[in-house]
Formats: C-alpha cells, sequence, structure tokens
C-alpha cells in the first residue's frame, strides 16, 4: 500500500513540514521529545526524504542512517544529501523485513512508520527488528495518528491538513486518507491508525520497556506567528500523538 503513493511523491514529500501543523506542532514536538543527540548513534525508520536524518546530524549526532521502502524517497533523499553534504547514510529497506545491520544505534525514531503495518503480525516483526538493531537500553521514538482520534478537529484545514476515514477497517485499526494541503496540488496518504493497545502490546511483546504516550504540543513561535485562539481546536482535538520507549 505505502510504496506506491511514495514513490509517486518523491522530494515534493519536504512541502509537508512547512504546513502549519507540522511546522509548529510536529517537528518541534518531536525533536524535543527526542532531546539532545550529540554524539549518539539515530536509526530514522520510514525517513522519506531524510528531513529528520539531517536534522539530527546538524545536532550532533555521530552517525545517522535513514531506511526507507521507497525507492523515489531515498533517491530524493540522496540527492539533497549530494547538494547539501551532511554525511547521513540511506539505504532502501522495508522495516518489516529489516536486514541485521552493521551495528547497533543509540535511538532509533519512526515517524508514521508502525502504522504501515497491514496486521499485527507484520507490527510484531518491525518492532522486533528495531528492537534488536538498537543497543541495551537504546531508545525508540514514535510519531504516528493519535489512536484515539475522532476526526473531531474541524478547522483540521486550517492547520494545512485534512484526514478522513475511508470506511475501511484492518486488524490494526481503522484506515484513514490524509491529505496535505499543498500548492498548487494536495497530496494524499493512505495509512492505518493502530489502537493504542496494538502499539503497546507489538512494543512489550518485541522486548521494549517503559512505554510512555507523549502528547502534541506546539511551539511557542507557532503561537507567537498566530495566537492562541488559532490553535484552540488543534490542542483540544489533536490528531497526532507521540510515544517513546527503552530496548
Amino acid at each position: 500500500m505505502s510504496v506506491q503513493q511514495y514513490d509517486e511523491i518523491g522530494e515534493a514529500f519536504e512541502g509537508f513540514k512547512s504546513l502549519p501543523l507540522m511546522r509548529y506542532g510536529e517537528v518541534p514536538s518531536f525533536l524535543g521529545m527526542v532531546g539532545d543527540v550529540s554524539g549518539k548513534s539515530v536509526l530514522d525508520l520510514a525517513c522519506g526524504t531524510g528531513f529528520y536524518s539531517r536534522e539530527f546530524k546538524r545536532r550532533g549526532a555521530t552517525d545517522v542512517f535513514g531506511v526507507d521502502i521507497s525507492v523515489e524517497m531515498i533517491a530524493a533523499a540522496l540527492e539533497i544529501e549530494r547538494r547539501d553534504p551532511l554525511g547521513v547514510r540511506y539505504e532502501v529497506g522495508d522495516v518489516s523485513e529489516l536486514r541485521p545491520l552493521d551495528r547497533r544505534f543509540d535511538i532509533a525514531v519512526g515517524v508514521q512508520c508502525l502504522n504501515y503495518a497491514e496486521d499485527i503480525t507484520e507490527m510484531e516483526r518491525m518492532c522486533r527488528n528495531i528492537q534488536r538493531s538498537l543497543v541495551p537500553g537504546g531508545e525508540f521514538f514514535v510519531f504516528a495518528q493519535k489512536p484515539d482520534y475522532r476526526f473531531d478537529c474541524a478547522s483540521l484545514d486550517t492547520y494545512g491538513f485534512r484526514c478522513e476515514p475511508t470506511g475501511e477497517e484492518i486488524e490494526t485499526g481503522p484506515r484513514v486518507r490524509v491529505t496535505a494541503l499543498l500548492d498548487p496540488q494536495p497530496i494524499s496518504i493512505v495509512s492505518a491508525v493502530p489502537r493504542r493497545e496494538v502499539y503497546e502490546e507489538c512494543l512489550r511483546g518485541a522486548g521494549f520497556s517503559e512505554v510512555k504516550w507523549v502528547p502534541l504540543q506546539v511551539a511557542e513561535a507557532g503561537i507567537r506567528e498566530f495566537g492562541e485562539d488559532f490553535w484552540a481546536d488543534l490542542l483540544a482535538h489533536p490528531p497526532l500523538e507521540m510515544l517513546r520507549c527503552r530496548a
């Protein structure tokens, strides 16, 4: 499901991060949760065009390795690396079939990654592969659709997105269509919204501990630019949520 739709997007995916929800919600929230990466190694799973891979390298990570199932996404990441070399490594790969890597990492991140599992067995396999790729005590940080989101943020398009249930349910949870309202051409992606217990049971079953959900926040810069009232509906009905756990 995910490969073809991402292959068709390519470097246009970079535009997602310019939309208000991403720029002032996702990005600062996720980077704030991950925290200081200086001197650490980072495995970026479902890395897309390498936005977070590059950011972690700029923030002092010693080794950053990005993996994505989409050939076109990795091609775009490599082209950006060619234009602005940071020393980030990239590879085409499926997290559910992740090969044994040449090292274990201090940190693994998965932004919109586990929610592409087609069933619980596949998510369990993803989690085991990630766990074995981390040093003992290493941390795994996840960013995804909020598991119990009720599609009740009436003004979500104000923040740059539209999120609609497709009416289809798979083993992990309902499918949704998320549309980034980019100009001139909106981009839609279909994924699943796994239930909260699916995430927790798959992670714990793979050997992760200290599984903790972390809410989305809005950066002070976003409040200064748009005002508190602008963000009230988003914070009352957040469509995104994060979690962290330890190997």
